[in-house]
């Protein structure tokens, strides 16, 4: 049933396109590992090799510390609606905040959203494709839009705030290289 290939093919592209949520892991060495859902616009294939997101401000922030220590990660797809699929995309990431050159540039991709924090660049080293029969078959509604109007409701300095506060610091005490000022 499983398949891997070393690239993105087109019809991989167009499916993770369709797909309204994805899930991201990662990992140091030691301590705990982190598996967060993100939805909205907030994917991009680069190339077939190449894939970003775009990281909105949340509770917490262990993606950007595992990343700055072990830039391992995996990303998953799973079709909810459709035929069934998963597709994981194994490989190597850097994180790029405001102000770093990369982030400018990688940020045009994506649609002005209030409370971006950072941009996540991967290299896709290896895609497996498994069949998801498991995977319950659920409609999408729409996004919330709670994370949005919060952030919108914070301003610049509020975020700011918020991300010294609750997102400079990992959950095994680790610097996120977030914090201003």
């Amino acid at each position: 049933m499983g398949k891997q290939l070393h690239k993105l093919t087109v019809s991989l592209q167009d499916f993770m396109a369709e797909q309204k949520i994805f899930f991201v892991a990662t990992a140091m060495s030691e301590g705990r590992i982190n598996l967060s859902p993100k939805g909205i616009d907030t994917f991009r294939v680069l190339d077939e090799k190449k894939i970003c997101w775009l990281n909105l401000t949340g509770s917490g922030n262990e993606t950007a510390t595992h990343i700055l220590h072990h830039n391992r990660m995996t990303i998953l797809f799973c079709a909810f609606e459709g035929a069934p699929k998963i597709v994981r995309l194994y490989g190597t990431a850097s994180v790029f905040h405001p102000g770093d050159q990369e982030f400018g540039a990688l940020c045009t991709l994506f649609p002005e959203i209030p409370g971006t924090r950072q941009i996540f660049e991967m290299s896709v080293e290896l895609v497996q494709i498994s069949c998801g029969m498991g995977v319950p078959i659920m409609a999408f509604e729409g996004n919330r839009k709670e994370l949005i109007d919060w952030a919108k409701g914070q301003g610049e300095e509020g975020l700011e705030a918020y991300r010294n506060k609750k997102n400079s610091i990992s959950l095994d005490g680790l610097s996120t290289r977030i914090q201003k000022g």
